[in-house]
């Protein structure tokens, strides 16, 4: 299963350029994930009716937190995925926020803006940074995750 990742968008709606990221990037994926900080309802708008799974972020405004949880457990091809956006300073954010799962073998996250894909013990860690912000990214990034007997994660630069 081929999944693109995505978070931290923080746009005011419908977005042309993340509609070009999803026709070039992540048209070919089975599901999108986004990990928070939408601030938009309808930037989910540009994943074409693909599957999404969407947590809030601490961006987010009431309307979307109505819509959206903060945090999500998925079981995709027989791993343990958790979603959530993160809260507080960069610097050991994994440690806080793998406390709100039990047991996942892929914790994918947002927040920090900064992309990372890391295997710290039997946990994949995947930051996807963030797709079109601009303001606190350096280079804007997303993120697909293959997943099959095991979780593969790449960081693409857009």
């Amino acid at each position: 299963m081929r999944v693109g990742v995505l978070s931290d968008t923080h746009l005011s709606g419908y977005s042309e350029r993340l509609a070009e990221i999803f026709c070039r990037y992540l048209s070919d994926c089975d599901l999108i994930l986004h990990a928070g900080d939408l601030t938009d309802i309808r930037v989910l708008d540009a994943f074409e009716g693909r599957p999404v799974k969407a947590v809030y972020g601490n961006m987010d405004p009431p309307e979307v937190r109505k819509r959206l949880p903060d945090k999500y457990l998925l079981e995709i091809g027989g791993h343990r995925v958790g979603l959530i956006h993160g809260w507080g300073f960069p610097f050991g954010i994994e440690h806080r926020i793998i406390k709100a799962f039990d047991a996942v073998d892929c914790l994918v996250y947002g927040h920090t803006h900064q992309a990372s894909n890391e295997l710290r013990g039997k946990v994949l860690f995947f930051n996807p940074g963030s797709a079109t912000e601009g303001f606190f990214t350096l280079h804007n990034t997303i993120g697909i995750l293959e997943i099959g007997d095991r979780i593969e994660g790449e960081i693409i630069r857009v």
